[in-house]
């Protein structure tokens, strides 16, 4: 890996998603959006529910959605662990609307955290395409 490259890894809990190098990562963790560039300090970080992009040398990005889960930065390399992830060329957006049709009927804390995690992943959508 070049010095001016950042190693990357994206696992949800059940799966590796992606791997590669990157020259930028942008995610939102509890203090809010961040962007890596290589020899980037130290940093441990709690993911919010939301979209990772990682934008490869090439300029083309990888886009994900994340629900929860930490990220870390040392040495040029990122991790990225998720308690759920998908890269957003994945996801099925006519099943993620329906999903969020169906969230919006209750108001229960259950339903409002599947509303946002049907939002999130339509967002993630439109960023990939």
């Amino acid at each position: 890996m070049a010095d001016d490259l950042l190693s990357v890894e994206l696992v949800a809990a059940d799966r590796t998603v992606w791997t590669g190098e990157a020259v930028m990562v942008l995610a939102r963790t509890t203090d809010g959006e961040v962007g890596i560039l290589p020899h980037h300090a130290p940093l441990l970080g709690n993911l919010v529910n939301g979209t990772v992009v990682v934008r490869q040398e090439s300029g083309d990005p990888v886009v994900a959605v994340v629900h929860g889960g930490f990220l870390s930065v040392a040495d040029n390399h990122v991790g990225i662990l998720a308690e759920e992830a998908d890269l957003a060329k994945d996801i099925d957006l006519a099943a993620a609307e329906r999903d969020l049709e169906q969230a919006r009927g209750s108001g229960d804390d259950d339903s409002i955290q599947q509303q946002r995690r049907a939002e999130a992943r339509i967002r993630a959508h439109g960023m990939a395409h």
